[in-house]
């Protein structure tokens, strides 16, 4: 196998987000916290000069596939790793390129490097939406992200960092942290810190039925649009103030709140309420958007 000598003299690209991590201490708990089995299959995201992507050739893995956008690095990747049969190299924009389904024979566990400029949607594409989950789900995803991204991730309620993305990603899965990793743990070093986080997606039958997870939604995107608000002027637009009242009173939800005091089981029970009235032609409708 090629050493990393194949990348040339590339250097790291802005555009594109690149810091390479180089700490083989972090390397090592990435590929630890993926747990990887000689039945796994991992997709990585962003292998970029090919530190992790040697890491977890190393592992007990059966295949991986990767995907670089950075035309340069595709290559001094085939150089490096093209004559290991268990791995494969898709180019292109992770965002937009067809990816091989979840699942045997395509990937059941993701590792992935995210560039920051790109987490939230990476992310939804990973792990789906409320009401669109990806199916089937992965059984794992090791994401080194920004620290900010980290802690909303796994916000507890009533926390600062906790989000509409913090209960998103509760109604979704499990999000642990394995490890921090500060700026001089990559090279170039970036401005902020990052830290790795473990996610394990809700199998099928622990997610929301489609319609309770599109009401939720709504109710999430309303609601934070104005997070220093009180839950009944946040949400004031949905329907007349009695009749969110009655359903407020009906989800147990004090609509003295403010959003982020919420806790998913909350803004399921508010969602459900809704859903009932809006079956029974009690209060306005939630308008769909």
């Amino acid at each position: 196998m090629a050493s990393s000598s194949a990348f040339g003299a590339h250097r790291p690209r802005h555009r594109f987000a690149q810091h390479w991590l180089v700490d083989p201490a972090v390397l090592r708990q990435i590929v630890e916290a993926a747990e990887l089995l000689p039945t796994d299959h991992v997709l990585e995201v962003g292998p970029g000069r090919g530190a992790l992507t040697a890491a977890l050739l190393a592992s007990p893995a059966a295949a991986l596939t990767a995907v670089e956008l950075d035309r340069d690095l595709v290559e001094g990747l085939r150089q490096r790793f093209g004559q290991d049969p268990r791995f494969t190299l898709l180019s292109g924009d992770v965002l937009s390129i067809p990816l091989p389904p979840p699942g045997p024979p395509g990937p059941n566990k993701v590792v992935a490097n995210i560039p920051y400029n790109i987490t939230g949607p990476l992310l939804e594409r990973l792990l789906g939406r409320l009401d669109r989950p990806v199916r089937p789900p992965y059984a794992r995803l090791v994401l080194l992200v920004q620290r900010e991204v980290g802690e909303r991730l796994r916000a507890e309620p009533g926390s600062s960092p906790y989000s509409a993305l913090s209960v998103r990603m509760r109604l979704l899965g499990e999000a642990r942290a394995i490890c921090p990793v500060p700026p001089r743990c990559f090279q170039p070093p970036p401005k902020v810190h990052s830290e790795v986080i473990a996610i394990d997606p809700f199998p099928p039958e622990r997610r929301l039925p489609p319609e309770l997870a599109a009401t939720v939604e709504r109710l999430l995107r309303s609601a934070f649009a104005a997070r220093r608000k009180m839950l009944r002027n946040g949400l004031a637009g949905l329907m007349a103030e009695e009749a969110l009242a009655a359903l407020a009173a009906q989800a147990g939800v004090n609509l003295q709140a403010r959003p982020q005091e919420l806790s998913p089981a909350q803004w399921v029970a508010l969602a459900t309420s809704l859903n009932r009235a809006t079956l029974s032609g009690d209060p306005t409708p939630l308008p769909h958007g």
